[in-house]
């Protein structure tokens, strides 16, 4: 078979015929608990970390996914086994695990249900980030704030983000480009839409803002090992705006990209505008950790061709 799959509630089938009903709660209110994944030479990167996660955030929901973290792994393996073959030799893919509570009960056409469970993979989206291993990331703070804790806990992993989207708006609407930079109510740094914020300052190390405020990262958990390995301390504590524009560097982290560097905030340069040291050192540490040159991957795929 020459077609991608993918698993739906305990079925193997074709990618393009994955589809979920509209009377699902996750359709219907975004109730969808998630990790996202990605392969380094066809492996699953940190797997067992993402999936003790899920698990975490289905507890925090309340959603018995009728799978054990062993059963998850399982799939996950099977179906990158049955569709990396389908890439190019030495590209990758992203793997998304997807868990909704089923029907939503006042739209429900049909008997309750139990939870729905989907995996299924994508080619990586390159081209979106691969020049800014050069060049960098601009970000912009906006009106929108993080979603309080008091909502949500910040460690729960959710497609809840109807406030990324606004504020990644309004962040291109002022800089095209740039990314939006969320704060909390106190106005101190969270993270950025889907990734992770680290700054690094030459005389105090790898700093983020405190964990218990922050989504925990699969990706910021390996900068800190890889920044331990390395010699740099690692360290907790609130973050303002002035401070990562003071800092030395600033960098993001999420699973796809692994790390990015930010260049600006708010327009105004951060270090020399450019990608500083630290930055280089700790993605060779993990192209090291991984066996492959991370941005030279990501360039050379960076105009795949639409699947």
């Amino acid at each position: 078979m020459n077609d991608p799959q993918a698993y739906l509630n305990g079925h193997w089938i074709p990618a393009v015929a994955a589809a979920i009903p509209l009377d699902d709660a996750g359709f219907v209110q975004g109730a969808t608990v998630a990790e996202q994944l990605r392969t380094f030479g066809g492996h699953i990167f940190r797997l067992e970390e993402h999936l003790a996660r899920l698990h975490h955030s289905l507890d925090i929901v309340g959603i018995d996914p009728g799978m054990t973290a062993g059963e998850f792994a399982a799939v996950a393996l099977e179906l990158v086994a049955r569709n990396h073959r389908l890439l190019a030799a030495n590209d990758d893919m992203g793997l998304s695990i997807v868990v909704t509570p089923g029907t939503y009960p006042a739209y429900a056409t049909s008997a309750a249900s139990r939870p729905t469970v989907c995996l299924h993979t994508y080619p990586l989206p390159f081209h979106l980030w691969a020049e800014k291993y050069d060049r960098g990331q601009s970000l912009v703070t906006t009106d929108v704030r993080q979603v309080p804790a008091c909502c949500w806990p910040p460690s729960l992993k959710c497609r809840s983000r109807m406030h990324y989207y606004l504020a990644d708006r309004q962040a291109a609407a002022s800089e095209p480009g740039a990314r939006a930079l969320l704060l909390d109510e106190a106005g101190l740094v969270t993270e950025a839409s889907t990734a992770n914020v680290l700054a690094y300052r030459g005389g105090e190390g790898l700093i983020s803002p405190r964990m218990e405020g922050i989504l925990h990262g699969i990706s910021l958990a390996v900068a800190f090992d890889l920044a331990a390995a390395a010699g740099i301390p690692t360290v907790e504590r609130d973050l303002s705006v002035d401070d990562l524009i003071a800092a030395d560097e600033v960098l993001l982290s999420s699973t796809p990209l692994c790390l990015l560097p930010v260049t600006r905030i708010n327009g105004r340069p951060i270090g020399c505008g450019t990608p500083g040291p630290a930055f280089g050192r700790l993605l060779a540490a993990w192209g090291e950790l991984v066996g492959l040159d991370i941005a030279a991957q990501a360039r050379r795929f960076a105009s795949r061709p639409a699947h």
